[in-house]
């Protein structure tokens, strides 16, 4: 049986780093779309990117098909060049030698990506693409003030 494809587009925002954050996410069914957001009193960008994609998945019922796009750099990357597949091997720590950061959430996202198909995709933040710009509103209203 073939699997459901599904698009999720992703962002994360921080009022100082660290500080307050938000995360969103967009899933993209066909022709139907989830929006979800969330935040953080204390948190960091980095941590918010990796939150997004985090929700995104864990909202998937089922496996499915699925290409996340992020404008993150840090997130695409991790799995495009296969990063958390080094730091398992080396137990958790990064080519300087020091621990990875965001271990715990990188934990919980490998986890989820192992259950489906997925694909990662940079997309240019700020460029005026509809979904990393709805992501961008929504992380920054998710915001804890």
């Amino acid at each position: 049986m073939e699997l459901p494809t599904v698009s999720i587009y992703t962002d994360g925002a921080c009022s100082g780093n660290p500080g307050p954050g938000g995360w969103a996410a967009i899933l993209v069914f066909g022709e139907r779309e989830l929006e979800l957001s969330g935040g953080e009193e204390q948190t960091t960008n980095q941590r918010m990117e990796i939150r997004a994609v985090l929700e995104g998945l864990r909202a998937l019922k089922r496996p499915c098909k699925v290409t996340v796009y992020s404008d993150s750099a840090y997130v695409v990357n991790c799995f495009t060049q296969k990063w958390y597949v080094k730091w398992q091997k080396t137990g958790w720590v990064n080519s300087n030698r020091q621990p990875v950061k965001n271990k715990d959430l990188w934990e919980q996202l490998i986890d989820e990506v192992v259950l489906h198909e997925v694909q990662f995709g940079k997309v240019k933040g700020h460029s005026g693409h509809h979904y990393n710009e709805r992501c961008d509103e929504l992380a920054r209203a998710a915001i804890p003030r």
